[in-house]
């Protein structure tokens, strides 16, 4: 009696089996498509709940199980923006990677340069968990640089984009911090006399950080710095140029930049959907 239960049970399954198989074989609807588009409605319910993990599943699975399918690119595109809101940088910089390299002539290729210089700067942890630390010197702003770098890279290969205008904005923020940071160094060596060192780094900012908030206090580094070391004609020369572009420098040492803008926000604008 258990051998026919067993036999029985046997044939069921594979009748069964072959059900499926010549389902999935010889339906000419979308079989294989429907799933791919149910991931990707899915994928996007999630992200209008900013339920941004749990969309990272769906738009994996999609890449996954259907790489060569009608959403795989476009989901491809968007989880570089759900990784980036996830707050996974690493990984977001690494899908605009993936994207340039895989898709280079794709309508949402402009948004991965983007995104790519957008995740430079915000992956850089290291930077953001000393950023109010007293030594400023020694802080590391390599990511500010490659973002300021990668951004750059993007406003000249696409300067008509719909990111421009944020890319430029952001732009203006990274120079300014960059020239920041270089000046803070250059006045922690005024401090110990080095003043040598001091005039290297605000050189740097004039010569290779220009049009930034802090050329008026470059100058004044110089200023200090040739007078302790008693270069009299260039402090005179210093001190024509800030008479001449700086009249009002009381005004100008008021002045802070980017009002309004706060780089922490973690914003960034979703990629286009592009038809199928």
């Amino acid at each position: 009696m258990g051998m026919h239960k067993n036999k029985f049970f046997r044939n069921t399954l594979g009748m069964l089996a072959s059900f499926v198989v010549f389902t999935g074989c010889s339906s000419d609807g979308p079989v294989i498509e429907q799933p791919e588009q149910q991931y990707y409605e899915i994928a996007q319910s999630r992200m209008r709940a900013k339920n941004y993990f749990s969309a990272i599943d769906a738009l994996e699975m999609i890449v996954t199980r259907y790489p060569f399918g009608r959403y795989a690119e476009q989901a491809q595109s968007e989880l570089i923006y759900v990784h980036f809101m996830n707050a996974d940088d690493e990984a977001a910089h690494a899908a605009t990677e993936k994207f340039i390299r895989l898709h280079p002539r794709h309508p949402n290729i402009d948004y991965a340069y983007f995104m790519r210089g957008i995740t430079s700067y915000t992956r850089d942890k290291s930077f953001f968990a000393r950023l109010f630390e007293d030594n400023l010197p020694k802080r590391d702003i390599s990511g500010a640089k490659q973002s300021f770098s990668e951004l750059s890279e993007f406003l000249t290969r696409f300067p008509d984009s719909q990111y421009a205008p944020y890319a430029n904005q952001r732009l203006i923020y990274l120079r300014n911090m960059i020239a920041k940071h270089e000046l803070t160094a250059a006045d922690y060596y005024l401090r110990r006399e080095a003043y040598i060192a001091a005039l290297r780094r605000a050189k740097y900012v004039l010569e290779h950080i220009p049009n930034s908030s802090e050329n008026l206090r470059a100058l004044n580094i110089l200023k200090e710095a040739y007078g302790n070391l008693g270069y009299l004609d260039l402090l005179e020369d210093v001190e024509k140029t800030i008479v001449i572009n700086y009249p009002n420098q009381e005004l100008e040492d008021s002045k802070t930049e980017s009002r309004g803008f706060w780089p922490f926000n973690r914003e960034a604008p979703k990629p286009p959907q592009q038809e199928s």
